[in-house]
């Protein structure tokens, strides 16, 4: 009993040895065998970096984005046209490539006298005209606006006058405006006359119309030679697709296109003006004659003893 029991107290505990072991133990195993990573908190605190992803796993995503981009701006901001034809020399020639604003007519902007326009085709204006098929790629490029439109439905000329004006051009004179005569040798192609191979008028151009011609006035097809069709010759607003801002392409010939000094006549919008203001006027009057009549009849009616 003795010796057993002294046994007992001598010799170390077996829970109690391993207890004062593990601490060392543990910390002496390496970090796999311990399931330490090292990230957590009783690690180094060091996060290994990720690897940046390869350029060529980014490409397709930047690609993508470009052409959202580019559609989204032909859609809404700007778009190229190439010039298919010598009606607006020597202003632009053929081959120019142009820049057309489609932003502000978003905002209710239409358009004004002297401005370069692009239009879709009203209908009949193109008829028999060559057009040229797009390869694919042209064809992919030009909706994305890439490249200049390859829809050759679209029609470039300078708006000459816009809807309730009065235009007129008689042979050996002027284009009269409003009853303005327009000095247009700032744009006119030198050596044309401003209509004698198709005089006309007068017309009254519709509302939310233009009347439109080209610059080289003797090889352009414009509102002069198509007033059988229905609008006599004019254009919708509606059918503008923007004004022609600025010459973009080839880089020798980049210029902006401004409105010409001879519509900021003020005589040009006067009779317009006049026009548009008398129409109110003339209703306010025929509507104040019963109210006045009225009134005076009242006023003068005897009155009644009481």
């Amino acid at each position: 009993m003795a010796v057993g029991a002294r046994s007992g107290h001598d010799d170390p505990e077996e829970g109690r040895e391993q207890l004062a072991e593990s601490p060392e133990a543990v910390t002496d195993k390496p970090a796999e065998q311990r399931g330490d990573s090292g990230d957590g908190p009783d690690g180094d605190g060091a996060t290994a970096p990720r690897k940046p992803r390869s350029f060529w796993k980014e490409l397709p995503l930047l690609i993508g984005i470009a052409l959202l981009l580019a559609f989204l701006i032909k859609a809404f901001l700007v778009q190229a046209f190439s010039i298919p034809s010598d009606s607006m020399q020597d202003t632009l020639q053929r081959g120019d490539r142009v820049l057309v604003d489609k932003l502000t007519p978003w905002f209710g902007a239409e358009p004004q006298r002297g401005e370069v326009v692009v239009f879709n085709d009203p209908g009949g204006w193109l008829d028999g005209a060559q057009t040229p098929e797009p390869n694919a790629v042209q064809w992919f490029l030009g909706q994305i606006g890439l490249m200049p439109s390859s829809d050759e439905k679209d029609l470039i000329k300078r708006v000459i006058a816009v809807g309730g004006d009065t235009v007129e051009c008689k042979k050996g004179g002027k284009v009269h405006v409003n009853g303005q005569a327009l000095n247009e040798t700032d744009y006119i192609y030198p050596g044309n006359t401003p209509c004698d191979d198709e005089p006309f008028g007068p017309i009254k151009v519709p509302k939310d119309s233009i009347w439109v011609m080209g610059d080289h006035r003797q090889n352009s097809l414009d509102s002069r030679y198509h007033q059988e069709l229905p609008g006599n010759g004019t254009v919708l607003n509606e059918d503008v697709v923007g004004r022609a801002v600025v010459v973009a392409w080839p880089v020798t010939r980049w210029s902006l296109l401004p409105v010409p000094d001879t519509f900021d006549q003020s005589g040009l919008s006067a009779a317009a003006s006049v026009a548009t203001a008398a129409t109110p006027g003339a209703l306010a009057l025929a509507g104040a004659v019963p109210i006045v009549l009225w009134r005076r009849r009242r006023l003068t009616r005897p009155s009644t003893a009481g």
